[in-house]
């Protein structure tokens, strides 16, 4: 308890340091075009979470636990219509002495801007569905959309931007999901949720094609998306494929920005597959593979409001915000999942900082005391929260992310 202690004291005090000495006291740097920067984030949380094992844990019992969350390097290039784009993220696990960290990339891609205001990017990129690059949300949690890879989604393939007039359409074709690197799992070492193979022998991502339109109407945008892919058979079952569509509006009331989204996904898989049903596909990221239900209903709500603090010599705004989203799930035999959220970001410089207070019903980052739900048989481990999520059981999480971007 003594350790835990003292590695919270000083985790807080480098940040301190870090923060009075000013949003200046880290710079990215140039070098000819290229730009190379980075970000820095730690976390406090705690929550319904399991009792001391011996090592920091985020129970309320112990008082919580401050830890890094990520350190990620952004390369930024760009020379007249010519522009690139890198970021690689590292993580440092889930075990007590993290000796099962892990670290993938984020994106990566080369881009042309054409003379028409169009730009075309080849590579790792955000996949163009919703209403902006993450959802309905401002969130460190995001919205449910995230955890079924309906937001935020990086794939690896081409997309084409263009503008004509108060109408942006964004085209892609995607030739498979970002790949997985190197972390403890076969094939959820990633930052986006895919359908993953943790067998070798079940699914994974093939041709996917994306279609957005968003139209700017005076205070408001909406907008529609589509998606449809295959997913490749490795085993002996068919092959199968799924599609997404969805509706979203933003309309903006002077510093409040209401953001609406509803969402039907549906993952056509074989029941032969290695899940023995056809209801789960499994999907993955940040080397956690999870159960997700194969058809389901997404809505999502966000109400957030811009305070400007320029009174403030420390704090440059602040964006207060409540959030909720739910996998409506098409299996009657199965729980939904829910997600609440009521948070604020905090900027200044290269400071941004979230505080978030999660309630959540369902959902693999936010509890454990109720268990992960893995089915019998499985051959690997897998989350069962958004899929069945037989527990059926509202937790909550109280976390601080502290972030330096440079």
């Amino acid at each position: 308890m003594q350790v835990k202690r003292n590695a919270f004291i000083l985790g807080w005090f480098v940040y301190a340091v870090f923060f009075f000495a000013g949003a200046d006291a880290v710079r990215a740097f140039q070098v000819g075009d290229l730009d190379i920067g980075g970000a820095m984030r730690v976390s406090y949380t705690i929550g319904d979470y399991g009792p001391d094992v011996g090592h920091p844990s985020r129970a309320e019992g112990d008082g919580g636990t401050f830890a890094l969350d990520t350190f990620r390097i952004n390369l930024d290039y760009l020379h007249g219509p010519w522009a690139a784009k890198v970021e690689y993220r590292f993580y440092p696990g889930y075990a007590a002495s993290n000796h099962d960290g892990y670290h993938f990339l984020h994106t990566g891609w080369v881009g042309y801007h054409f003379a028409d205001e169009a730009q075309l990017q080849m590579g790792v990129n955000r996949v163009p569905f919703g209403p902006g690059p993450y959802g309905v949300s401002r969130s460190f949690f995001f919205d449910l959309h995230f955890y079924v890879g309906l937001s935020d989604d990086m794939d690896l393939g081409i997309k084409y931007t263009r503008h004509f007039g108060e109408l942006t359409v964004d085209v892609g074709y995607y030739c498979a999901d970002e790949g997985t690197y190197f972390g403890a799992t076969e094939d959820s070492t990633r930052y986006s949720y895919d359908v993953v193979d943790e067998t070798g022998s079940g699914y994974e991502e093939r041709h996917q094609i994306n279609v957005r339109g968003i139209y700017a109407l005076g205070d408001m945008d909406i907008g529609a998306s589509f998606q449809y892919g295959l997913l490749n058979s490795n085993g002996s079952q068919d092959d199968g494929s799924h599609f997404a569509g969805s509706i979203h509006a933003v309309p903006k009331f002077g510093d409040a920005t209401l953001a609406l989204q509803l969402t039907y996904y549906s993952l056509d898989v074989d029941e032969n597959q290695p899940e023995g049903t056809d209801k789960l596909v499994t999907m993955g990221a940040f080397d956690f593979p999870t159960l997700v239900a194969a058809r389901a209903w997404i809505p999502a709500a966000s109400l957030s409001y811009r305070f400007d603090t320029d009174a403030v010599d420390w704090l440059d705004y602040i964006l207060p915000y409540i959030e909720y989203s739910s996998i409506v799930k098409d299996e009657s035999g199965f729980n939904d999942s829910r997600m609440l959220t009521f948070g604020s970001a905090w900027a200044h410089g290269g400071w941004f900082i979230y505080t978030d207070l999660v309630y959540a019903n369902g959902n693999d980052f936010i509890g454990n005391k109720s268990g992960y739900g893995t089915p019998p048989g499985l051959p690997y481990f897998a989350s069962n929260r958004f899929g069945e999520n037989l527990t059926n059981e509202w937790e909550y999480r109280f976390n601080i992310n502290f972030g330096y971007y440079f």
